[in-house]
């Protein structure tokens, strides 16, 4: 199973990587041929949209995996272990609400936009908005992973608070806690 879900995350990161060298080449490519030569092309603007709202979508599962989203643990960290636990079991509870509300809508909104074309490519909307299932789902499932790790016990004190310290190595601080 670990196998699968490295392979996958491998498969994201790659089309992450895919994804922005295609777009920053085509609007690069557009703005040399409007600038220099008084001409573009038409469906590099479209294009480019949409393919940044599947790497927003596929860089925050990347994320998730990572703990890289954006948290504040001040209090978490002044909590017992009991208050941790309860913490992360709450969040990551609330997160996969969000996720099926993600899903739900992503959902209810799937015929309008498989019947709604784009501009310029004409391609259905779904294609491009359907991104919220692959999130969602994914997600959803690396968020039950937690909580079913939660469940077994596989977790440190370290491991229930679900922010990384920064990149530069430097030690974070909290006011009144000992490490």
């Amino acid at each position: 199973m670990k196998k699968i879900n490295d392979l996958f995350f491998r498969l994201a990161e790659l089309l992450l990587v895919l994804m922005l060298s295609l777009m920053v080449i085509m609007v690069f490519g557009n703005v040399v041929l409007r600038y220099g030569f008084n001409s573009g092309i038409i469906s590099s603007e479209e294009l480019s949209r949409f393919l940044f709202i599947w790497i927003t979508f596929l860089g925050a599962i990347v994320a998730m995996r990572e703990n890289a989203h954006l948290g504040l643990d001040t209090m978490i960290r002044l909590l017992p272990s009991v208050g941790k636990k309860f913490c992360f079991a709450l969040s990551n509870v609330l997160m996969l609400g969000c996720c099926a509300l993600m899903f739900y809508g992503t959902l209810k909104q799937h015929q309008i936009n498989a019947t709604t074309f784009s501009a310029v490519l004409e391609v259905p909307m779904s294609w491009v908005y359907g991104v919220g299932y692959v999130a969602s789902v994914a997600m959803g499932l690396i968020i039950a992973g937690n909580l079913f790790r939660l469940a077994r016990g596989d977790f440190t004190d370290d491991d229930l608070i679900q922010v990384q310290d920064s990149e530069d190595g430097g030690e974070q601080h909290v006011i009144g806690a000992a490490r």
